[in-house]
């Protein structure tokens, strides 16, 4: 059928084109239009009449236009026809490719959870004042159970009778959070600040479980080192390091807990936090349940959380004090702050935290 076509004169072929409006000079020109004419048969049998307007010869036979809109009409069916299927049949492999994209960034968030958890060079490993004269430290180094060695700074105060075991969150060190071993040291109070496995001068790399060996190694320390009493210490956490107060306060005797931002668990922070991202939560292998780990807990809880907290809102310090057991206390900060309560607030705070001390038993 196509070569009866281009037999016609090349004056018949003018014709066609100016009933059509197509380029029938090549081959190409002609495939072409053949797929607008298969996407529009309306079009074609509109112009294909138009043709039998004029005499012959200059009008093409009506047997071949017959043919023509025939073979056509028969492809533009099938086409249509076909649509509905090839696009389910698309969007089917577009969705098993995504839901296979995102199976594979889950995994990867997976091998490389630690990096998304501990911030050890953030913003530097080192960063700060080793030997801040307002606090005049003592460097000591810990040796974990597993032979780690873990630097702290032991922060003597004479008039002190509680010694606060301090656990910071995830990111930094602890010669960056001067000020707040200074307000703990002005209570009055000792102040053992603990630096994590891979923090700081700290040897080692960050783990949940290691964190929980270097918790044991400073209480070892306070108890057998330093000789005290274990009603006078006092487990203080911040942040990430409130899983590991409670931790430590749920398998070991101490005088009070006080969890500063607390954390409730990894997979509720993760859910909350990155709600974008179904099934994070479940494929998140650490823990950091400080919920779980409270129910063991047998000394006084004290909570504090910031009412604008930029990193753990204030619904997880309200979480976590729900799941304390009695006795147990609520400080609320107002305003926006996250591990610095004590720089927003330091007179309410400084009140509520001796408030608290004078509740406990007293150290002998």
């Amino acid at each position: 059928m196509i070569r009866s076509l281009w037999a016609k004169t090349a004056r018949e072929q003018r014709n066609l084109l100016r009933v059509s409006g197509i380029n029938f000079e090549s081959t190409l020109g002609f495939n072409r239009a053949l797929q607008v004419l298969r996407l529009t048969p309306l079009t074609i049998l509109q112009a294909f009449r138009r043709s039998c307007s004029y005499e012959r010869p200059n009008c093409i036979d009506r047997p071949l236009i017959s043919t023509f809109l025939s073979y056509t009409s028969f492809h533009v069916k099938a086409t249509m026809e076909n649509r509905p299927r090839n696009l389910l049949k698309r969007l089917s492999m577009f969705v098993v490719y995504l839901f296979a994209a995102y199976v594979l960034f889950l995994i990867a968030v997976r091998l490389f959870e630690s990096r998304f958890i501990f911030f050890p060079n953030y913003p530097s490993r080192l960063e700060g004042d080793w030997h801040p004269r307002t606090l005049s430290p003592e460097d000591v180094w810990i040796t974990a159970s597993d032979g780690t060695k873990l630097h702290a700074w032991w922060i003597f105060n004479p008039d002190a009778k509680f010694s606060f075991l301090a656990f910071h969150g995830n990111a930094s060190n602890i010669a960056n959070r001067e000020a707040t071993y200074e307000f703990l040291r002005d209570l009055p109070a000792n102040v053992l600040a603990l630096e994590y496995r891979g923090y700081g001068h700290s040897e080692g790399k960050p783990s949940e479980a290691g964190l929980y060996l270097d918790a044991d190694a400073a209480y070892q320390f306070l108890t057998n080192i330093k000789h005290l009493d274990p009603k006078c210490i006092l487990s203080f956490g911040q942040s990430l390091g409130t899983t590991i107060a409670a931790d430590l306060a749920a398998r070991h005797k101490v005088g009070g807990l006080i969890l500063e931002a607390p954390l409730p668990s990894a997979s509720r922070a993760a859910s909350k936090m990155f709600w974008f991202l179904p099934g994070l939560s479940l494929l998140v292998y650490s823990q950091f349940d400080t919920i779980s780990k409270l129910k063991k807990v047998t000394s006084p809880v004290m909570i504090v959380q910031c009412t604008h907290d930029p990193v753990l809102p204030f619904e997880f310090g309200q979480q976590v004090y729900s799941a304390a057991p009695s006795p147990k206390r609520f400080l609320w900060i107002e305003g926006e702050c996250h591990e610095e309560s004590s720089l927003i607030e330091p007179v309410k705070y400084r009140a509520a935290l001796q408030q608290f001390l004078a509740s406990l038993d007293q150290p002998e």
